[in-house]
């Protein structure tokens, strides 16, 4: 990369980014290199874009070309800005979290629609197991203002982070947020939905996921042990002692056959109403049933 070139337009520097992502293997070099302007300066990509052709003072290029050299080095963009938004939420990230993906949005849809509808006088309860930044609870919690969520992480790190991301969103006082090995020690009988986008990635296959993956997000949110499995048949088993009657599950996995196998698991656990959904690319991926 140049070294930095005080005044130097911002049109110009964009287009080194880019050169340097493109070389990096990053097939959205372009983007990326805008959305990184856009973190150092505090404005949004568009607005980033209208001031292309206005130099950039030297302090901020400085910081422009290190996360620059980050995103190079396959540091995915979302921990370089530390932010990613799921659905219209501004989810805010460590590297103690898994940066939210675009497919669990449809996990959170569905556990919508699978809720009871509203009724005056009466709160429904949600359970969200592994909330790791707390995405699913606060867009849960955001979008049914009568709800309560409990968010539960057996990280202490990444529990501070959902308790964050939602206090930040005004929602801490509907989400709550606790340390527990998905529910263990947690009294959430009677919940009307549990949900998860628990590990399930035979561990086999992590250390061959792209860089941004592999490399940067916290391997237990990712690792599902040998057949990618280990956490989700805990969860179908304690699922059924926190759901009320007719309550539902409602989990994600790495889809296709794993879908089909979870699918199994939880007809065999005597779930009724088994159903799948397809993700964003129409594969089956998520699965959800009624205790």
């Amino acid at each position: 990369m140049v070294a930095v070139a005080p005044g130097l337009a911002l049109r110009a520097r964009l287009d080194t980014a880019a050169a340097t992502l493109a070389a990096a293997g990053i097939a959205t070099a372009r983007v990326d290199a805008e959305w990184l302007l856009a973190g150092v300066l505090g404005v949004g990509r568009f607005d980033a874009g209208l001031a292309a052709d206005r130099a950039l003072p030297a302090d901020l290029a400085v910081r422009f070309e290190a996360a620059v050299r980050r995103r190079a080095r396959r540091e995915p963009l979302q921990r370089i800005l530390g932010w990613e938004a799921f659905r219209g939420l501004r989810i805010r990230l460590t590297d103690d979290v898994l940066v939210p993906r675009p497919e669990t949005e449809v996990l959170a849809e569905w556990a919508l629609e699978l809720l009871p509808p509203p009724r005056a006088g009466v709160r429904p309860l949600a359970a969200d197991l592994g909330t790791g930044s707390g995405c699913v609870a606060c867009a849960l919690a955001a979008e049914r203002p009568d709800l309560d969520v409990l968010a539960t992480d057996c990280s202490p790190a990444a529990a501070a982070v959902a308790r964050a991301n939602a206090a930040a969103l005004g929602l801490g006082a509907r989400v709550h947020v606790v340390v527990a090995d998905l529910l263990e020690g947690v009294a959430a009988v009677g919940a009307d939905l549990v949900t998860s986008n628990p590990p399930y990635l035979p561990s086999a296959l992590v250390p061959g996921l792209e860089p941004e993956v592999s490399l940067h997000e916290p391997r237990a949110a990712l690792d599902g042990g040998p057949d990618g499995l280990a956490l989700i048949r805990r969860i179908v088993a304690t699922a059924q002692g926190a759901l009320g009657p007719a309550g539902m599950l409602v989990l994600e996995t790495a889809g296709g056959a794993q879908a089909a196998s979870v699918a199994d698991l939880l007809r065999a656990a005597g779930y009724r109403d088994v159903a799948t959904r397809a993700d964003l690319a129409g594969v089956d991926r998520f699965v959800a049933g009624k205790r």
